[in-house]
């Protein structure tokens, strides 16, 4: 039997809050891990094309989304769904990793609409 070994490069966005990673894409689905560093924030957003699924796989989460906001601890997982108002802010010291899946007729990086941003990009 024949053994193949498949090595991906899987590219990484730094952004001022931290970075995210790209791990797969296909028609209609995306799917990303993201880190948050201590202290940062997202901006406030909505997108018009795509509803996203967070889970919370490192640290702490607090997120908001649609006027509520809770905190999502490791292996929670909250629905965004098209057009709510969201966040995810880190308000601890160690870095919070969320696993985002992004589902949409487009899934690129310009659909965002900035309510508020700590950096200026609103």
């Amino acid at each position: 039997m024949n053994s193949t070994t498949r090595t991906e490069t899987i590219e990484r966005t730094h952004r001022p809050w931290g970075w995210y990673e790209t791990v797969s894409e296909m028609p209609g689905t995306k799917v990303k891990r993201i880190r948050v560093l201590p202290g940062q924030r997202l901006s406030l957003q909505k997108h018009y094309q795509r509803a996203e699924h967070w889970v919370v796989v490192l640290g702490t989460a607090r997120v908001h989304v649609g006027g509520r906001e809770l905190d999502l601890a490791q292996g929670e997982h909250i629905d965004i769904p098209l057009g709510a108002v969201h966040r995810l802010t880190n308000l601890t010291n160690d870095p919070v990793e969320i696993v985002e899946v992004q589902f949409g007729t487009y899934l690129g990086e310009d659909d965002i609409a900035r309510m508020q941003d700590d950096y200026g990009r609103s």
